[in-house]
């Protein structure tokens, strides 16, 4: 079993937090991530959240969790972040229709034992730690989608996906993006565990391309493997 798109279920989880969404005039971010998560039909939905960030994400996220019927959980750093996340995004539970997600506080080793299975997770590049919560994910084995926001900042450069999605051929990196939606985006697909993402393999003799964008250039690379 894989990862299966649908356009219809990520339209209208777009529209909605559109609608949801309107109040932040921000750049896009809340609804492109509820659309793939919608569509991409995600059952379980991991993000991370840093005390003063912008809740729109999170509305976002809840809203594609409602229309797939999946579980949604928020990692935060510490009690009184996880107060200010619940009180925020409490302002907009009861106008979008949506349920609050489970919210967990503690180190990415920690938390991230009581999530496997995820489907489909967004992390905060403004957090040091954000390349660890994705090293030690363990991810649903139908595949999962990777999401990077605020990309662009600081702590993000040098990031490179195969240092944390390649694990002993277990997680295989099927493809990955950098849009620059708000403060960046990179984007990474991760195949099925035996599926391999549902791509054929090349033909014997034949090599493996492999696209790269550079997340500071922009300047996009394609390889050969």
């Amino acid at each position: 079993m894989k990862l299966v798109w649908s356009p219809e279920t990520a339209s209208k989880a777009y529209i909605d937090t559109v609608k949801s969404c309107e109040i932040f005039l921000e750049s896009g971010v809340a609804e492109l991530v509820s659309a793939m998560a919608a569509g991409w039909n995600a059952k379980f939905i991991v993000e991370t959240w840093t005390q003063g960030g912008p809740i729109a994400t999170s509305v976002g996220l809840a809203v594609a969790s409602r229309h797939t019927g999946g579980r949604h959980a928020c990692v935060v750093p510490d009690d009184r972040s996880r107060s200010e996340y619940l009180q925020a995004l409490g302002e907009f539970s009861s106008v979008a229709g949506i349920a609050p997600p489970d919210v967990l506080v503690g180190e990415p080793e920690e938390v991230m034992e009581s999530l496997a299975g995820a489907d489909f997770m967004v992390v905060d590049c403004k957090r040091k730690d954000f390349a660890r919560f994705l090293r030690v994910a363990e991810l649903s084995h139908r595949g999962a989608v990777l999401v990077c926001k605020n990309a662009s900042s600081k702590n993000a450069a040098g990031f490179r996906w195969r240092r944390v999605v390649v694990d002993g051929g277990s997680r295989r990196l099927v493809r990955s993006v950098f849009l620059p939606v708000g403060n960046g985006l990179d984007i990474a697909h991760v195949g099925a565990i035996g599926g391999g993402g549902g791509s054929s393999r090349p033909a014997k003799g034949e090599g493996k391309w492999i696209k790269h964008v550079d997340q500071r250039s922009g300047e996009e690379h394609v390889i050969r493997k």
